[in-house]
């Protein structure tokens, strides 16, 4: 199944270079962001629960190119420099996708490829990338041809990516752990206590073991979805040399993982489960994506996917 996206204008990116002030990430009831450090919960197996509908999907997918893109406010999606949408961009997606009412937050640990680069202006891997029901940002694993970079997507103004982080060697040392193509780091969003919708996001520290705020937002969600997410999502182009996508063989030895996904509801955090956080699909085929090889791996029911070759 094709879903077509448009490629990033360079210029709507301002990178800010600092990072917010060190918080602690608490929300509604008061309640502490569980530590990454911490023991997790084992994987578990078990019944799976697929949620997908393609109708749904191209409805709720529809203002993409459609409704604010004519009106000039930047969708997740953006217009070219014409307005109109990429003619041959795949656009697909896998992973979870977050009830409503299920959570007013989120968390997860997220893994970064340093050695993966894109070379097609008109292809983005957002992988992982994740925002909860109605939160005013989205956290953006952002793999394009100017570089590797990390997203806080604002849903609540004026859209587009509000904060950027360069995956470099300083974002490296202070927000991972691994080496080389198995680093990680970890992400969370949380609705503020008595506050209406507003959102706080931060990344876990991993020199002072401390959450930093990355980014902070209120408002009304203009997704125009109902659900949350983390997912693998692809924006891809076909390599004519190959007939699959570039990023197909540019990501060969990439992992893409999101691992202790957690929800945050009634003041308590809980690994995400099939009933609250269904699959988008079942068992996706890699050629929807441009990419035969690629494996959809259920690692965890449901807060733990993976993606590779």
């Amino acid at each position: 199944m094709n879903r077509h996206r448009t490629p990033l204008v360079a210029a709507l990116l301002t990178v800010l270079a600092a990072l917010g002030a060190t918080a602690p990430a608490t929300g509604a009831g008061g309640t502490t962001a569980p530590d990454p450090d911490a023991p997790h919960r084992g994987v578990v197996t078990g019944a799976r629960t697929p949620d997908r509908s393609p109708g749904r999907d191209r409805a709720v997918r529809a203002f993409e190119n459609g409704r604010r893109a004519r009106g000039g406010t930047w969708a997740h999606h953006p217009p070219t420099a014409t307005g109109r949408p990429a003619a041959d961009v795949t656009h697909n997606w896998w992973g979870i996708f977050p009830r409503p009412g299920s959570h007013d937050g989120i968390t997860a640990t997220h893994t970064v490829d340093p050695s993966y680069k894109v070379s097609s202006a008109d292809d983005f891997t957002y992988a992982p990338t994740t925002k909860a029901q109605n939160s005013c940002m989205e956290i953006v694993t952002a793999y394009w041809n100017s570089g590797d970079e990390i997203w806080a997507w604002d849903w609540c103004g004026k859209g587009g990516p509000a904060k950027v982080l360069t995956v470099d060697a300083d974002f490296l040392a202070t927000y991972t752990t691994g080496t080389g193509g198995g680093r990680s780091y970890s992400v969370q969003l949380v609705r503020d206590a008595a506050s209406g919708n507003r959102w706080s996001s931060y990344l876990y520290n991993v020199r002072t073991r401390s959450w930093n705020l990355l980014y902070q937002q209120s408002g009304t969600d203009q997704s125009g979805l109902a659900h949350g997410w983390d997912m693998f999502e692809i924006y891809a182009s076909v390599d004519p040399a190959t007939g699959v996508g570039h990023y197909c063989a540019e990501a060969w030895n990439t992992v893409f993982d999101s691992s202790a996904i957690q929800l945050r509801a009634n003041g308590a955090w809980k690994p995400a489960s099939p009933a609250d956080a269904p699959w988008t699909e079942d068992r996706p085929d890699g050629s929807a994506f441009l990419c035969p090889p690629l494996r959809f791996v259920q690692a965890g029911a449901n807060d733990h996917w993976t993606v590779r070759q």
